[in-house]
């Protein structure tokens, strides 16, 4: 079987294509339920989380340095830090853990 990349790009394109557009023509009327409405709020965070918490502890040599990172980084956000310097002090915390392992181990 011959793989085509050009039917993948336009099978994804109407996939993604169709998955904005069907709502819009169904749902007509405003949503007045408020829990669909918070629902619909935070289904965006949640598949952002879902996508980069993996990511987070794969990145790195170990998963325990990459987890060093992420409570750094969870303490800093909770402090409302900002973004630059929440990714700064969360990657020089995975970089000096990483350091220290190699060191030690």
């Amino acid at each position: 079987m011959q793989n085509n990349i050009y039917i993948y790009i336009l099978v994804m394109a109407v996939v993604t294509y169709l998955i904005r557009m069907l709502p819009l023509a169904i749902w007509r009327k405003e949503i007045t339920s408020p829990f669909v409405k918070s629902f619909l709020f935070y289904v965006p965070y949640a598949c952002l989380a879902a996508m980069t918490f993996p990511a987070i502890l794969s990145a790195t040599m170990s998963v325990i340095s990459g987890a060093v990172g992420f409570v750094v980084a969870l303490y800093l956000a909770y402090k409302e830090r900002s973004l630059l310097t929440v990714a700064l002090i969360a990657c020089a915390a995975v970089f000096v853990v990483e350091r220290v392992m190699v060191f030690f181990g």
